[in-house]
């Protein structure tokens, strides 16, 4: 069973920050022969996740690998509803990813290239932002 959130962190309550600007990390496949890439930014939650990789694993049977490449460290606080203004901070209410456009999401290794399209399709569509198949390219 994978983590949707960390251990432990400096502070509770996170700033939003910015997205702007591409991918820094995990832009190419490097665990598996297929993945996942991220086509636009956003915020994926812990539950979108944890609902890709159940999609991916119940299509594959039992078989090949699967990598997550993106992590939920960021607190995503919310007042309760029909709350007046103010009174500082609502609580943290849920662990998101914050994903800029290249970054692998997913990533598939042991599975014929129409079975491993049809897993990330699927699990695609469980997430808010637009995303493509990719193959592994061997880099000098």
């Amino acid at each position: 069973m994978s983590k949707s959130m960390p251990a432990r962190t400096k502070f509770r309550k996170m700033q939003k920050g910015h997205m702007t600007g591409l991918s820094k990390a995990a832009t190419f496949v490097d665990f598996g022969e297929f993945g996942m890439q991220a086509l636009e930014r956003g915020r994926v939650t812990n539950h979108q996740i944890e609902a890709c990789r159940v999609a991916i694993n119940r299509y594959f049977n039992r078989r090949g690998n699967v990598w997550i490449r993106i992590f939920p460290d960021k607190s995503v606080s919310k007042k309760p509803a029909e709350t007046r203004m103010g009174k500082g901070k609502g609580a943290p209410d849920h662990w998101v990813a914050v994903v800029r456009p290249g970054r692998i999401l997913f990533e598939v290794g042991n599975v014929p290239k129409d079975l491993a399209q049809n897993a990330l399709r699927r699990a695609a569509a469980k997430l808010g932002i637009k995303t493509r198949f990719v193959e592994r390219v061997e880099r000098v």
